[in-house]
């Protein structure tokens, strides 16, 4: 692979952008910057480890919630589709379902 005018003046633009960022930085005002963004990454890490920390709680709590409301649909379907049990057994085989006394 050769150099070419093409990858020369990426390189040029690349390192005029840094240049121009390093003087930047080197104002008052790039300071500001620097010192709100070094917060905002301290805001976000403190956030992300709590939210790592909840995290399985959280989950748990999902488990919990998805197992309610399969319960409650399978308890809705059978009401509503007694017979859809004993034919869904009828189609695919497997232990017949046990009569309800």
């Amino acid at each position: 692979m050769s150099v070419t005018s093409k990858h020369l003046a990426t390189f040029i633009l690349g390192a005029a952008a840094g240049v121009a960022m390093h003087k930047y930085l080197q104002t008052e005002e790039g300071e500001k910057l620097m010192e709100n963004l070094k917060t905002k990454g301290q805001e976000l890490k403190t956030e992300a480890e709590g939210a790592i920390d909840k995290a399985p709680e959280y989950f748990e709590e999902l488990k919990g919630q998805a197992s309610g409301k399969l319960e409650e649909t399978i308890s809705m379907l059978k009401e509503k589709f007694p017979g859809a049990e004993q034919m869904i057994q009828e189609l695919f085989g497997g232990p017949k379902p046990s009569p309800k006394a």
